[in-house]
């Protein structure tokens, strides 16, 4: 670790962070939980925001992927995905779902700028749910050019963070 640069878990839970926060709409995979974890971690995110039945640490299954991002990465729990989003706009953040509907964004012209964002990914089957995409400032779509039209959230979670992250790198390299 010392080779590669890596932070200590003290130098991570100090390091500034980019104001992205993750909320998780009903996950049912404890490996997804697991995996947005640790892409949270690699990205810097703010937190992440587990919601609903999505399962929470400690838990085995979601160690195994998290990699002990469970212990860097801030998280909260809210009953409800809108709980979290109504709570996340009191706080300042603007709120893009992850999905694809008429009128998204493409990810590759989704400008974040240095908003406060939160970003929505939804259940692995059925997607963001429709009340919560409509408390949202609208909604980001990650571009697919082959027969299938949908990713597994913790690839499209390491996409879309990258996505965000690259622009704040591009500007500071």
């Amino acid at each position: 670790m010392e080779e590669l640069g890596r932070m200590s878990v003290d130098e991570f839970k100090q390091a500034g962070k980019n104001p992205v926060m993750i909320v998780l709409d009903n996950i049912r995979s404890m490996h997804n939980v697991g995996s947005v974890f640790r892409t949270a971690d690699a990205f810097l995110a703010e937190g992440i925001c587990l919601c609903g039945y999505t399962p929470q640490p400690p838990h085995r299954d979601i160690h195994k992927t998290a990699l002990g991002a469970t212990e860097t990465v801030d998280w909260l729990y809210y009953p409800t995905t809108v709980e979290a989003v109504q709570a996340l706009r009191q706080n300042g953040y603007k709120i893009y779902a992850i999905e694809q509907v008429e009128k998204s964004i493409s990810l590759q012209k989704f400008k974040q700028g240095n908003e406060k964002t939160a970003i929505v990914f939804g259940n692995e089957v059925e997607g963001v749910d429709e009340e919560v995409i409509s408390l949202c400032d609208g909604c980001i779509e990650i571009p697919q050019l082959g027969m299938k039209h949908s990713l597994n959230i913790s690839v499209a979670a390491g996409i879309v963070l990258w996505e965000m992250v690259r622009e704040k790198l591009s500007i500071t390299n």
